[in-house]
């Protein structure tokens, strides 16, 4: 009989050194965890899409939050609007009548303005996309202007209307 109670205590001793063990790597697993929370952290919330806004409101905004130019316009002094390409070249070409994009480019710089042929090609492109300028041999024109009939006016047709009352 003593020898199944030392062979009863001989598992018990072995028991309890795996129990020991196990309880050593438990902790060991519960630091490398810890260490690896402290390292990775948790990823933030992705931030919510905002939605687009027109661009009006965008440009509007833009030019709120833009500083002012140093040395530029005063505000006492009335500020001169630019005119755009296509209309300089609308007006050099019912002027001068059919030219080349290079003598039309030359037309508009003595008007003043500063522009390059290759914007001046660009905006005669985008005009005879409109209908608005030809090109006929090279040389760009304004089309030809088309009669419209007029509307016969109240004026026109003899006089007064009565007004009955």
């Amino acid at each position: 009989m003593a020898t199944a109670l030392e062979q009863i205590g001989a598992k018990i001793a072995e028991l309890e050194a795996k129990i020991a063990d196990l309880r050593v790597a438990e902790r060991e697993l519960l630091s490398l965890e810890k260490a690896a929370a402290r390292k990775t952290g948790t990823a933030s919330a992705p931030k919510p899409r905002q939605k687009p806004r027109p661009k009006a409101a965008l440009k509007a905004e833009a030019t709120a939050t833009r500083r002012p130019k140093l040395g530029g316009e005063k505000a006492s002094e009335p500020s001169a609007t630019r005119q755009t390409i296509g209309a300089a070249i609308t007006e050099v070409l019912g002027q001068q009548g059919a030219l080349s994009a290079t003598k039309i480019s030359a037309h508009i710089k003595a008007m003043g303005q500063d522009v390059s042929n290759r914007s001046v090609s660009f905006a005669l492109q985008a005009l005879k996309k409109r209908g608005l300028a030809k090109n006929t041999d090279g040389k760009w024109a304004a089309p030809k202007t088309r009669g419209r009939r007029a509307r016969p006016s109240p004026e026109a047709s003899g006089g007064e209307t009565e007004v009955a009352g």
